[in-house]
């Protein structure tokens, strides 16, 4: 990871952006040496994969077995 300085990062963002969307490699942003920010490349994120929390998610019954009579919701009128 390589460090820039508020000034450099502003004066020369897009080659900045430019090394990152070509290498991959991320930079750390300082302010008087303290960081302030990361620029890291954009990770597309894979739609058809499940969500983390809902991977978690366990299901204890077999959710296509039909319910039994005393099972059914009550008549609303």
């Amino acid at each position: 990871m390589k460090t820039l300085s508020v000034h450099e990062a502003k004066s020369g963002l897009s080659a900045v952006l430019a090394e990152v969307e070509a290498t991959g490699e991320s930079f750390l942003v300082c302010r008087h040496g303290k960081p302030v920010a990361e620029l890291v490349p954009h990770r597309k994120r894979d739609r058809l994969g499940p969500h983390p929390v809902m991977r978690r998610i366990k299901i204890k019954y077999d959710p296509t077995e039909p319910l039994a009579e005393d099972e059914w919701p009550e008549d609303s009128r």
